[in-house]
């Protein structure tokens, strides 16, 4: 749930296009198609760590946590989890297509390489962190691909509104969800210790000290790739203000990025960068806090037009 959230970034992002206070059916549409995403991400999401969950099942039973999971527990049989995820993936598909073609190439494309990561991808070193970042850009792709081309009323003119997001965000995503596979591949080599070629095999190609100066580069990257977004007002597709006070979310992603590094590597966290989240508040807080003042910051400059 909490990773799918990404799904909803372009609609906060593009807050400053679509806002029409004379078209509330409109920006009800935008909202609604938003959602829908998600759920079609949370179904899409689930119907893989349904099926992962089948083809590790026996891994799982040696890990520490993950053998309390419903399946490897025994608590629900591997045949009753491969119908249900299969029914998902159906259900999903059938309502991306109801949304626009688009959408459902990328769910598609999201249940090939997630499929394709559970049987081969994640048994390559660097290209295994690689998948599990694609998995959050097509999340981002999609909640851009939902709103997109939606008609509004705009000074009583039907117009059908371009609400692709920044190319910038997509690489930031990117970089982000790369920086936070590597924290998780490197706290569960950190608990695995010996154990970790039965727990996770690809774990024998990676050390400690690889991992921790992976991280460091791209968190590096992540923070430069965003505050280079923040002042892009030479480029269209950017959708920031000219007045640059876009940079005023640069603070958050700086703090988010370093309170995630404290974590790993002061706490010893990472494996599960959800429960991060829930249970860190400060972390929590700086991201709804970036939220905010992000859209704030685009609706601003949207009403002093």
């Amino acid at each position: 749930m909490i990773k799918n959230g990404l799904v909803l970034v372009p609609l906060f992002f593009t807050v400053n296009i679509w806002f029409s206070a004379t078209d509330l059916s409109g920006m009800t549409t935008i909202v609604v198609r938003a959602f829908a995403a998600l759920g079609i991400f949370i179904l899409l999401s689930a119907a893989i760590y349904l099926f992962n969950d089948s083809v590790d099942v026996e891994k799982d039973r040696m890990h520490p946590k993950k053998k309390l999971r419903p399946i490897a527990s025994g608590k629900i049989s591997v045949r009753k989890a491969y119908g249900t995820s299969l029914l998902m993936m159906i259900t999903a598909l059938a309502a991306s297509l109801y949304i626009s073609f688009p959408m459902i190439l990328i769910s598609g494309l999201y249940l090939i390489i997630n499929i394709a990561y559970t049987y081969w991808l994640k048994n390559i070193v660097i290209l295994d962190v690689m998948t599990i970042a694609s998995g959050f850009v097509l999340r981002a792709m999609a909640g851009s691909i939902a709103i997109d081309r939606t008609t509004i009323i705009q000074n009583n003119v039907p117009t059908e509104v371009d609400l692709t997001i920044s190319p910038w965000l997509y690489v930031v995503t990117a970089l982000g969800a790369l920086f936070i596979a590597l924290a998780k591949r490197r706290n569960e080599l950190h608990l695995a210790g010996s154990n970790s070629p039965a727990q996770r095999p690809i774990l024998s190609d990676y050390s400690i000290a690889l991992l921790d100066n992976l991280i460091n580069v791209v968190a590096g990257a992540t923070l430069i790739a965003y505050t280079l977004y923040t002042f892009s007002t030479g480029i269209s597709e950017a959708n920031v203000p000219r007045n640059h006070s876009m940079m005023l979310t640069i603070p958050f992603v700086a703090y988010g990025v370093l309170r995630y590094l404290y974590l790993i590597h002061i706490d010893g966290v990472g494996e599960t960068p959800e429960e991060i989240v829930i249970k860190d508040k400060p972390l929590l807080i700086n991201i709804l806090l970036w939220l905010v003042t992000g859209s704030s910051v685009l609706m601003w400059t949207r009403l002093t037009v």
